[in-house]
C-alpha cells in the first residue's frame, strides 16, 4: 500500500508518461449528456481489440467496412465482427503516422460495388496512392489505380478521400514534413485534390490547363487535413487540419476551414490567426493543440438537435468535438467524452443514426485499455 501510495504521489509530482492510466470509459453504457444538458446520450462499445481503426463506411445494405492502418479492411455485420478481413492490402507501408487510411464508397456503390482506398507505400521513400476496387462481398477485386506519388512521410501522410456531391472524388493529402511543398503548384503535397471516379482530372479543374501547375489541384497550402465534409444546405467543403504543435513551428494552430475552389490557405506563408492578403485564415482555431482527424456533417433522425452540427475525433485533445453552425458563422462549440476514451480518430453517422467513432490508442502514442482499439457509438439516452 506504502509503494502505491509513493507512485501516486510521484505520478502526481512528475506527470511522467508512463504513470497514465488507461482511458476510464468503458463503453458498457455510460451516459453522457451535452453541456447545456439538452441532448442526453449513452456510449457504447460495438467492436474491440482492433488496431488503430482509421475510416469508417457504412454500405447500403447495413455493413460497416473500416480500415486498420496495418492495412486491413474489416467488415462488421450482423452485430458480429467478421473473423477473417475483407481485404489485406500487401503493398502498405505502416509505420508512424502512415498505412492504410482512407476509404470511401462510390456514390453507386449499390449498383457498381466500387469502393477507394488511401493508404502508404515505398517506393523511392514513402508515398501515397489511392486504389479503385470493386468489392464482391468476401473480396476485393478488379484493382485500378487512381493515383500514385503523392509525396508523404512518417508523418503528415493525410489522407481522407470522399465524394462530393458532383460526383468527383476529393483527396486531401499532407505536406510530407517538406512545408514548403504546400505552396509548390508542382506538388500534389499539402493540397485537396479532386478527380474523376476514374482517376483522370476533370477539365474544369481550377488549375487545369496551368503550365507548372498540377492539374488535380483544387485548394493548396495544407499542412495536413484528415477531415473532410460538406454542409447540408450550403454543400460548402469542411476540413479538419493539424497544425505545427510544436513540430515545424510554435504549438497549437490546429484548423477548422471552409475550402473552396482554387483557393491557397496559407501554411507555411500563415498559421494560427495570422492573416495576409490573398490567403484563407481558418474559420477556428485551436491552440494548445488537439490533433483534429475527421470530420462529418450530422444528417440523421437519431438525435434531431444535432443535425446540421459539425463533428470531429481529436487525438491529442481525447475529444468528440460539437460545432453548432448557421452557414458559415459558428453559433458555439463543445467536447464531448473529454478524457474517457483516449485519442479519438474517425466519426460517422450509422444508417441507425448513431454516431460512430474509433479510438486511437494503439497508433504509438496513447495508453490502450484492455480491449483497445475500439469502434464506439452515441445512442439517444431513452
Amino acid at each position: 500500500m506504502l509503494q502505491a501510495l509513493l507512485m501516486s504521489l510521484a505520478c502526481a509530482v512528475l506527470l511522467a508518461p508512463s504513470c497514465r492510466q488507461p482511458p476510464t470509459g468503458r463503453g458498457t453504457g455510460e451516459a453522457a449528456a451535452t453541456s447545456d444538458g439538452a441532448t442526453s446520450f449513452r456510449v457504447e462499445t460495438v467492436v474491440g481489440n482492433l488496431e488503430v481503426p482509421w475510416s469508417i463506411v457504412f454500405t447500403p445494405d447495413g455493413r460497416m467496412l473500416f480500415t486498420e492502418r496495418p492495412g486491413r479492411v474489416r467488415v462488421y455485420e450482423n452485430g458480429r465482427l467478421r473473423p477473417e478481413p475483407l481485404a489485406v492490402i500487401p503493398d502498405v507501408e505502416a509505420s508512424s503516422e502512415t498505412g492504410l487510411m482512407g476509404l470511401t464508397l462510390h456514390p453507386q456503390f449499390t449498383q457498381n460495388h466500387l469502393l477507394y482506398l488511401a493508404y502508404a507505400y515505398r517506393q523511392d521513400g514513402t508515398k501515397v496512392r489511392v486504389v479503385r476496387f470493386r468489392e464482391t462481398g468476401t473480396a476485393l477485386t478488379d484493382r485500378q489505380l487512381i493515383i500514385e506519388g503523392i509525396p508523404a512521410a512518417a508523418f503528415h501522410a493525410g489522407t481522407r478521400l470522399r465524394f462530393g456531391l458532383d460526383g468527383k472524388l476529393y483527396v486531401t493529402t499532407g505536406d510530407s514534413t517538406d512545408r514548403e511543398l504546400a505552396q509548390r503548384m508542382d506538388s500534389l503535397a499539402g493540397k485537396t485534390l479532386r478527380l474523376n471516379d476514374d482517376g483522370t482530372v476533370p477539365t474544369d479543374n481550377p488549375f487545369a490547363g496551368q503550365t507548372n501547375a498540377r492539374p488535380e489541384i483544387w485548394t493548396y497550402g495544407h499542412r495536413n487535413s484528415q477531415g473532410l465534409d460538406w454542409q447540408p444546405g450550403t454543400n460548402l467543403m469542411f476540413q479538419t487540419e493539424h497544425g505545427p504543435s510544436g513540430f515545424d513551428g510554435p504549438g497549437g494552430g490546429d484548423e477548422v476551414n471552409i475550402v473552396e475552389r482554387g483557393k491557397n490557405y496559407g501554411w507555411p506563408l500563415i498559421h494560427h490567426q495570422q492573416t495576409r492578403a490573398g490567403l484563407e485564415s481558418p474559420l477556428l482555431e485551436y491552440t494548445p493543440a488537439v490533433a483534429p482527424a475527421s470530420g462529418m456533417f450530422y444528417r440523421g433522425a437519431a438525435f434531431p438537435q444535432f443535425r446540421g452540427n459539425f463533428f470531429f475525433g481529436t487525438l491529442r485533445g481525447e475529444s468528440l468535438f460539437r460545432i453548432v453552425l448557421e452557414g458559415r458563422r459558428v453559433v458555439r462549440q463543445e467536447r464531448l467524452l473529454e478524457g474517457k476514451y483516449g485519442r479519438i480518430r474517425d466519426v460517422a453517422e450509422g444508417p441507425d443514426g448513431a454516431i460512430y467513432f474509433s479510438t486511437s490508442n494503439r497508433d504509438g502514442r496513447g495508453t490502450p485499455a484492455r480491449d483497445d482499439d475500439r469502434i464506439m457509438r452515441l445512442v439517444p439516452q431513452r
